[in-house]
This record gives structure tokens, C-alpha cells and sequence, in this order.
């Protein structure tokens, strides 16, 4: 991170009008060790030179790791504070690409489910917002307002700004309308998962595999670490997705196609 970059994130910190953003920018930025493991983890997937699309950036952690790997990023993110953070952090930085919009199945427009108080899990699927109401864990949620927000197809991200080496899809329960936008196999994904919606797991998987992807693991939480330490079949991580107990809330599936190596560390 430059010092520029840590100025700007300062002044958002104490900006009122991003005050419900706050905590999401304390929590993500200002940890090294984390960006470390971040950078660690994701240099399996991204070099410098690549392309990187970020499917729901909320306020840019990501980008700033794909970007410390000499990535190009494209940062699709639907909430306006999130945008105006993103705007202003990612401010003098050409390889940066920001899009105003939702990812989707068919480009148009869609009803953002804002959750004020945790942005983070903002949603543009009610299916998610009833999976929440009453689960362990998701008890002081609170959707509190709705937003029309324009929506764009994988697909055509492709057509504008080109093929990625990797795509980060994080939609809070969307994820496999994300993938309905996508028609070709890319070299690597990931997609989050949560035990609320574990539907959306199974149709992820279906769609990847029917797109040619054929490797599959899965890390838990936030902790950078594959469980496996291998690509494997679609149908043998849809098992494990469904053994995993409540508590174990979310994580994110990475998927790859046409993969040569068996583990998935190198």
C-alpha cells in the first residue's frame, strides 16, 4: 500500500458521510499479515500482466492484493459508499477499472437488498435475505432498504475489457446468477458459498462443470487455505459442501479448468 493510498483510506475513515463503512475499512486494510497471506495465496491464480475481475468489491481488499501482483482489475461493485471508497482509494490507478453495477444472468436492472449496518452482505437475492431471517449466526441482519441498480453480464465484461486469468465472484447468495452471465470456461474462479444457501453451492457447480471446468476446492471463512490440496471432481466437493456443519458459515470455491497439477498449492 503507498502512502498515498493510506492518506486517502485515513480520510475515509473519518469521513461521517462513509461512517457506516467504517468498520469494513478497519477490518481490510491496515493488516500486513494479511495482505502477506492474501498475496501468497493468490499468486497461485494471478502474475503480473493478467487480468483480474472482482464481482463484488465492497470496499477494495482484493483489488489491492490483485494489484501488488501486477494485475489488471476490473471491480464490479452495485452499493454507492462502497463505490465512492473504491473510487477514491483506487483514484490515480489506471489499472483499475470500476463498474457501477450488479453481475448478472441478462444485462438490465435489479432490486439491491442493502444491508446499512454490514454492507458486506448486501444482496440482490431475497432468496438470501429469507435463507437469513432466524439461522444461527445471521440473528442481528437487518436488510433495511432496497435500491435499483443496473446490471451487467459477465459475458459482456469479457467484451469490453477482455478475458481474465481469474474472476473473485462474492455476492452473498447471487453467485450462481453471476455464473448464468458466463458462457465459457475461464483459466480460474472462485465463488463464495454460505451454509444458508447451499442450493446456490449445487447450481454453482453445475454450471462450472457444464462450462468445462473440471478442479474444485474450497477454503473456509476468510483463512486463505485450501482444505484439499487438490483439484477434485465437482461431485466430491458438492459432498463435502453438504457435510459441513452450520457453523461453518461461508467460504469460497475455487474452480479451475483444463488443470494439469494435482495439488493445488503450487
Amino acid at each position: 500500500m503507498t502512502a498515498t493510498t493510506e492518506t486517502r483510506i485515513a480520510a475515509l475513515r473519518t469521513d461521517p458521510a462513509l461512517s457506516l463503512l467504517h468498520r469494513s475499512l478497519d477490518v481490510y486494510y491496515g493488516d500486513p499479515e494479511r495482505d502477506a497471506r492474501m498475496d501468497a495465496f493468490y499468486s497461485r491464480f494471478v502474475s503480473s500482466g493478467d487480468l483480474v475481475f472482482d464481482i463484488g468489491s465492497h470496499v477494495g481488499d482484493h483489488i489491492g492484493s490483485f494489484r501488488r501482483l501486477g494485475a489488471r482489475v476490473v471491480a464490479v461493485e452495485p452499493q454507492p459508499l462502497c463505490l465512492r471508497a473504491l473510487r477514491a482509494i483506487y483514484a490515480d490507478d489506471n489499472q483499475v477499472t470500476v463498474v457501477d453495477a450488479a453481475c448478472g444472468a441478462r444485462p438490465g436492472r435489479t432490486r439491491l437488498h442493502v444491508n446499512s449496518a454490514n454492507p458486506t452482505v448486501s444482496t440482490a437475492s431475497p432468496d438470501f435475505v429469507r435463507a437469513a431471517k432466524g439461522a444461527g449466526g445471521w440473528e442481528s441482519e437487518v436488510w433495511d432498504a432496497d435500491i435499483e441498480v443496473p446490471v451487467v453480464t459477465v459475458d459482456a465484461l469479457i467484451e469490453t475489457y477482455g478475458v481474465p486469468t481469474f474472476a473473485k465472484i462474492d455476492v452473498e447468495g447471487f453467485e450462481d446468477e453471476v455464473l448464468a452471465g458466463l458462457s465459457r470456461p475461464l483459466p480460474a474462479l472462485s465463488f463464495e458459498f454460505t451454509t444458508i444457501a447451499r442450493a446456490v453451492a449445487d447450481r454453482c457447480l453445475d454450471r462450472l462443470t457444464a462450462l468445462g471446468f473440471d478442479g474444485f476446492d474450497v477454503a473456509l471463512g476468510d483463512d486463505k487455505s485450501m482444505t484439499f490440496h487438490r483439484w477434485m471432481p465437482a461431485t466430491d466437493l458438492a459432498t463435502h459442501l453438504h457435510d459441513l456443519p452450520h457453523a461453518a458459515n461461508s467460504g469460497d470455491v475455487y474452480c479451475v479448468s483444463g488443470h494439469q497439477a494435482v495439488s493445488t498449492d503450487s
